[in-house]
């Protein structure tokens, strides 16, 4: 059965929260306007330095005069609105479903599982979409246009090709992902940046969503990189794109101090981790993965901000959540005080979703308790098997407790989203359904190597769900490298744009100076790194992947971990992806 569009039961409360919503609108705009033009990010600044501009303090004094009246004018109306959207948010379900094209469900399933063998790509992403005047407190301003320019970037990386790389080799062989360079592509960051910098491919100045985005090719193209020098690679099918020596096409990335020379980008992308002895290839990408099927997305907050990623995203995936989360008063189990703001998840799949279900986290403290911070599990048709069973997956996406020195409260959640998956996948678990992936992922707010964040880093969801990037409790694998910028630089010119960010991530020393540092216990000296261990920084963003809830038959492997670069200049984290190949071995 499929999901209900509208998040209301009926059209007359939904267009009854409409109207509420209107009426307080602009006095929510005005207020937000006269906190954002007090507040400049790094960028501005430098745009003022560069054009010797002197006109900013008259600009903010007639500025906070101005929309403070009509923040004034508008209250009464506002508290209109709000006596009318408020009580409405008891009877809201908690997401808002969203078709690109209404086809019946077998029909919309993109994956033919009769093979017995599939790939799927998965991608988290921390966007600090909220209002503009708080998205300036960490250093990023303009939310509607990094949102319409994030969709676009997106939209461009995942609708290109996936091409795989096989080498032939006795020590290095297997399935390799193509690198960015393969593609002729110019700097996608629209937002951030100047002019000393490449123009980038997407600017948006007009602030409207194009609509009309590529279709993603289902064909992976494959490349066949013999060892023997004397013969030249075969492509299969034919791509003009493909260098013709093979040097070129493979274009990995490796941890300096594990390859020796920094920076060294033409090496072989897999690595050995003591994690299950597996090698895990890996590479930072300047691109989104290709042909991408489910995409989380974190701090959404602001609505206009995800319906321009709606708009954006939904003619390539196809089925978006968005608006997840609760507002306004809930009862005490559900929420913890008056929620301003919804969860801030958006989940868009190239899979017709079949059930979703939203919790929200009670213990919120602090700011956080602002936000209705939660987990949002989803049951996803991916298509038929070879015995005409229904092939499902599960994907669940989450943003934690965020204060640094408060991890008891993570922990509790962290508890709590073990509970409401396994709640959710046993309630929704059909005999004639077999489960061919169950993947966890979202902003944990907490890292591998902080000394402050060791409760956090010995949880038990970590034997439960696998993180391909761990080695163990407070140890990360050797190429690991952190997701959480250090706002301050993030216009530096060596990270505002994909390609210098991709750069400068490949070499320790620089990653040292963007990348933000371990979190020491308060009191005690930091001693970070260990000899002979590489620096990583703070990796927040997770995404694992769980071997026991799937079908018996089935079997996961990683075939690629991904750090993606594409978003540089237009949020503080960096987007992680992940692909893994399934194979069902009573098709053999």
């Amino acid at each position: 059965m499929a999901l209900r569009l509208s998040p209301f039961p009926n059209v007359f409360l939904a267009g009854l929260h409409g109207v509420g919503w209107a009426l307080i609108l602009p006095c929510f705009w005005f207020l937000d306007r006269l906190i954002a033009v007090c507040k400049s990010t790094t960028l501005e600044r430098i745009k003022r330095q560069e054009q010797e501009c002197y006109l900013y303090p008259f600009q903010v004094f007639f500025g906070c005069i101005i929309f403070f009246v009509l923040f004034l004018v508008s209250a009464p109306v506002a508290l209109l609105g709000f006596l009318i959207w408020a009580p409405l948010q008891a009877c809201r379900r908690p997401f808002s479903y969203h078709i690109e094209t209404l086809l019946p469900l077998e029909r919309e399933a993109r994956h033919n599982f009769e093979g017995g063998k599939a790939t799927f790509g998965f991608v988290t992403a921390n966007l600090c979409l909220l209002p503009d005047s708080l998205a300036r407190f960490n250093n990023l301003g303009h939310t509607q246009r990094r949102a319409t320019t994030i969709g676009k970037c997106i939209a461009q990386g995942v609708s290109r090709p996936h091409i795989r790389i096989f080498i032939d080799s006795p020590s290095s062989c297997g399935t390799l992902s193509a690198s960015s360079s393969l593609f002729h592509t110019t700097n996608s960051a629209g937002y951030g940046a100047t002019d000393k910098q490449t123009k980038p491919a997407v600017n948006d100045t007009s602030g409207s969503v194009d609509r009309v985005v590529p279709a993603a090719n289902p064909n992976s193209h494959v490349v066949h990189i013999p060892c023997d020098n004397a013969k030249e690679p075969a492509i299969e099918p034919a791509i003009e794109t493909v260098p013709p020596t093979a040097p070129a096409v493979v274009n990995m990335n490796q941890n300096s101090n594990q390859h020796g020379e920094a920076g060294d980008r033409n090496v072989d992308l897999r690595s050995q981790g003591p994690g299950e002895g597996d090698a895990v290839p890996w590479e930072i990408s300047s691109l989104f993965l290709a042909n991408l099927d489910i995409l989380c997305l974190e701090e959404v907050f602001d609505k206009r901000a995800a319906w321009k990623l709606r708009d954006a995203l939904g003619p390539v995936f196809g089925h978006i959540l968005y608006d997840v989360g609760v507002y306004a008063c809930q009862t005490p189990v559900c929420c913890s005080s008056f929620k301003f703001f919804n969860s801030g998840l958006f989940l868009a799949s190239r899979f017709p979703v079949l059930e979703a279900q939203y919790h929200c986290f009670p213990n919120s403290r602090g700011e956080d308790a602002l936000a209705a911070k939660g987990l949002l599990c989803a049951k996803v048709l991916i298509g038929q098997n070879h015995k005409q069973e229904k092939v499902v997956g599960y994907f669940n996406c989450t943003h934690l407790h965020a204060p640094e020195g408060e991890g008891e409260i993570r922990c509790e959640q962290l508890n709590m989203v073990t509970v409401w998956i396994g709640e959710f996948q046993t309630s929704h678990r059909r005999p004639d359904e077999v489960v061919v992936f169950d993947v966890l992922c979202g902003d944990f707010n907490f890292d591998n190597c902080s000394p402050d964040d060791l409760r956090e880093q010995n949880h038990d969801i970590f034997e439960e769900y696998i993180d391909p990037c761990r080695a163990g409790p407070g140890k990360e694998k050797p190429w690991v490298i952190g997701t959480l910028m250090e706002q301050p630089m993030m216009y530096e010119d060596d990270v505002i744009t994909p390609e210098n960010l991709q750069r400068t991530l490949e070499t320790e020393e620089l990653r040292r100076q963007y990348i933000s540092p371990p979190v020491p216990v308060v009191g005690l000296p930091l001693v970070y790194p260990l000899p002979d261990e590489p620096w990583v920084g703070r990796r927040i963003d997770y995404i694992l992947y769980c071997q026991n809830s799937i079908a018996k038959q089935c079997k996961t492997e990683i075939e690629e971990f991904t750090f993606i670069t594409q978003l540089a200049g237009l949020t503080d984290h960096i987007p992680v992806g992940l692909r893994l190949r399934v194979s069902d071995f009573s098709a053999e």
